[in-house]
């Protein structure tokens, strides 16, 4: 049979687009699959922002074929009557999650437990931990049922499990442990369930490694074993302490050089507290990204910080960094900051300034020393009393109160602050005090 020439090129034209499109076919099916999976987690609250990351790093998403199948996984999890912010670290945090044959066998499983009581919270953090440790529903109601023979009310139970769900892989043998450790120093079952209920996050401590050691320690200190556990029963937080942190608290509470005021007030509670309280707000500053030798030398310096909110310290270190774009290693230099008001010192001032700055009336940089150290009067009279429209951000002195004469406008002159002073007596003190901390 003979084939023309026009007969050929049309033969050789379709091979070729045959091929062409077999080779360009996955890569535009893929392209289709990343759009409508994009399309689907943003219908369903996904921060769009984070969409490309989220999927750049979950490319089995993208492999699936059937996006209906995800779906239909999203639509089984937010039957769980999850809360978004959860939802989405859920996603986050666990994204094998949307496996639908997973789902839909804790689904069935759910179901048997939901007279239980256990929120969707601890639903969240249970199933986050079942798909990475693959346990399954018939497995945790076992350990559920463990847990309340052991005397773990259902609002404890669920406290337990927002805080602490990987107590459903531990032996009833370890619980029994922790419970019977908290008997050893006479606390009632009552007390037990606070313990749990405030600090679930107990239940992972070693009892032999570490609470036994830490409660002798306590013992060491002159602390008489009721004061330890009414404390305990109080703030089980106590029992987070490291091994020679309480210790470190107390040597700093006995340097310590302020007003006999603050002093008193900072013991009001007894020692033992005033040393867990200084405990809490060196975590909050390492928090932030300070080591423990600059924490404990922010609070040496700033005492009235052990007796600020936690929530407090932590408003004004984010304002420091996010809003005036200061590194948080500065406190060490000025810890001033964090002892001043910040609706009445710390907030007004810096708008002056930012005021100033968008002017063109500063031609230097005011720095966190310059902004915080002068006393009010000394600040009202070198940044706002030359541009009266500052006043109302600032806010107004009383009448009458004596003012220093106005500068000429124009005239600045950036006083120099003075050295924080230093008795040599204070700086052996606080040299003995951080050696072990080096």
């Amino acid at each position: 049979m003979v084939i023309s020439s026009l007969t050929k090129a049309s033969l050789f034209y379709r091979l070729s687009s045959t091929q062409f499109f077999s080779t360009v076919s996955p890569k535009t099916s893929q392209f289709r699959n990343q759009i409508s999976l994009a399309n689907l987690l943003q219908r369903y609250g996904f921060p769009p922002t984070q969409l490309h990351s989220f999927l750049a790093k979950n490319q089995f998403l993208l492999n699936r074929s059937n996006v209906h199948d995800i779906q239909n996984s999203l639509n089984i999890l937010l039957s769980f009557k999850i809360p978004q912010p959860s939802f989405i670290s859920l996603l986050f945090d666990c994204p094998a999650v949307l496996d639908s044959n997973f789902l839909k066998k804790w689904q069935i499983g759910i179901s048997k437990f939901g007279n239980l009581g256990i929120s969707p919270v601890g639903i969240c953090n249970v199933l986050a931990l079942s798909r990475r440790f693959r346990i399954d529903p018939d497995l945790f109601l076992n350990r559920v049922g463990v847990l309340k023979d052991l005397g773990f009310n259902d609002g404890v139970l669920t406290r337990v499990l927002e805080r602490f769900p990987r107590i459903i892989m531990m032996k009833e043998d370890d619980l029994c442990e922790k419970i019977g450790f908290l008997e050893g120093i006479r606390i009632s079952r009552y007390g037990i369930e606070r313990v749990f209920h405030l600090f679930p996050e107990v239940l992972g401590f070693d009892v032999d490694n570490r609470l036994k050691p830490l409660l002798g320690e306590f013992l060491e200190l002159g602390f008489s074993e009721n004061m330890i556990r009414d404390e305990i029963i109080k703030d089980p937080r106590v029992l987070s302490m490291e091994l020679g942190e309480m210790s470190r608290c107390l040597g700093l509470l006995k340097t310590l050089k302020c007003r006999a005021p603050i002093k008193d007030k900072i013991f009001s509670e007894g020692e033992f507290r005033a040393g867990f309280e200084v405990k809490l707000r060196v975590d909050c500053l390492c928090k932030q990204g300070l080591i423990h030798r600059e924490a404990f030398k922010i609070l040496w310096k700033e005492p009235r910080l052990i007796l600020y909110e936690v929530e407090e310290i932590e408003k004004k270190i984010d304002f420091l960094v996010k809003t005036m774009n200061y590194k948080v290693g500065c406190l060490v230099e000025v810890p001033e900051y964090l002892g001043a008001n910040f609706d009445k010192q710390i907030l007004p001032r810096y708008n002056v300034l930012e005021y100033l700055r968008s002017q063109g009336a500063l031609e230097f940089d005011v720095g966190l020393k310059s902004l915080i150290k002068p006393s009010r009067l000394r600040f009202y009279n070198l940044y706002v009393k030359p541009y009266p429209e500052c006043e109302k951000m600032f806010g107004r002195f009383a009448e009458g109160a004596a003012i220093q004469g106005r500068h000429p406008v124009g005239m600045w002159k950036l006083f120099k602050p003075q050295k924080y002073a230093e008795s040599k007596e204070d700086v052996n003190n606080m040299k003995s005090f951080m050696e072990p901390l080096v």
